[in-house]
């Protein structure tokens, strides 16, 4: 019994601990990083606005996008809370998101069929909206080593991909793990959390999501896949220059969007939580102008934009 009171005393000392110095840290890095008011998206969605034929993409928020598929549901770094970070009961100590999310975790639950998680940081795997989304109907495709912290959620099926590896979920959507370039630990000790990407192909389209990464040259590779008809490409949290090891600036993600081949991107990963110093509108208007005369190709540019795709590519207007 006294080594089982010594453990759990040693154990509440090491969580207080790393609470405090996440709270020290957090609070060093607010003093330089921008603070914006809070708001709401540019436009509210609802499920049933969006057309079930086609590829449709909705933003709902930093790495948070709705795919509708051909009447599929898939859910991509499904963060609904409104701060991510150390949760100690009801508290949690990290960003608080600044913009609300475009969609309801309440309109979104009962339409997915799959989740995708790219890594285990606490802005993109958010135990709160994972826990709210678990289901017996819902498959989750998760990075090497990470599906752990899932082990007592209620869903029908967790996998890991790392790799180039490949999978057929249940609901036909074909998932290749991508090699990103970032990094994966959500504690200091996690030491082999992973990291990836996803290619996804159904009905003769494909989508590629990048997750998080910095720049990577190989993504000319994809090619070899065939035609990528969205590519949906982080654009945030590039400054100061030594957050470049893990994230591209909108310039290079411009650049490996025009190296996978794809016909539009979706930019993400910005204007939600203050994760870095840029100004919190900054991104865009530099992968606008990194763009240039070829513009157009950027489908979705606030909280809540909607772009189908049709299998002949004609964009599909939806409001």
């Amino acid at each position: 019994m006294h080594v089982f009171l010594w453990g759990i005393g040693v154990l509440a000392v090491i969580v207080v601990a790393l609470a405090g110095g996440m709270v020290l840290q957090y609070r060093r890095y607010r003093q330089s990083a921008p603070r914006p008011p809070y708001k709401q998206p540019a436009r509210r969605v609802r499920v049933a606005d969006l057309p079930e034929d086609g590829l449709t993409v909705c933003w709902i928020g930093h790495s948070t996008l709705f795919i509708r598929w051909n009447g599929l549901g898939i859910l991509t770094d499904p963060v609904f809370s409104e701060r991510v970070g150390l949760h100690l009961g009801p508290v949690a100590v990290g960003p608080r998101r600044h913009t609300a999310p475009a969609m309801t975790l309440a309109d979104v639950a009962p339409h997915v069929d799959l989740i995708l998680l790219s890594h285990a940081h606490m802005d993109h795997f958010d135990m709160p909206t994972l826990r709210a989304l678990a289901n017996a109907r819902i498959e989750v495709i998760t990075a090497a080593g990470t599906s752990r912290l899932l082990r007592h959620l209620r869903f029908r099926r967790v996998r890991e991909l790392h790799g180039e590896a490949s999978v057929t979920t249940e609901c036909g959507i074909r998932v290749t793990a991508v090699p990103v370039r970032h990094w994966g630990a959500r504690y200091p000790w996690n030491k082999r959390y992973g990291w990836t990407g996803y290619l996804l192909e159904h009905a003769g389209q494909r989508l590629f999501f990048a997750g998080d990464t910095a720049h990577v040259p190989s993504f000319t590779h994809l090619r070899a896949h065939g035609a990528i008809d969205v590519v949906c490409m982080p654009i945030g949290a590039y400054a100061p220059a030594s957050f470049q090891s893990a994230h591209c600036t909108p310039e290079q993600a411009w650049q490996m969007f025009v190296d996978t081949g794809g016909t539009f991107l979706v930019p993400m990963h910005w204007d939600t939580f203050v994760l870095s110093q840029e100004p919190v509108d900054e991104p865009l208007r530099r992968l606008l102008a990194a763009a240039g005369e070829q513009v157009d190709k950027v489908v979705v540019r606030a909280h809540g934009d909607v772009f189908t795709v049709q299998p002949s590519y004609v964009p599909v207007p939806t409001t």
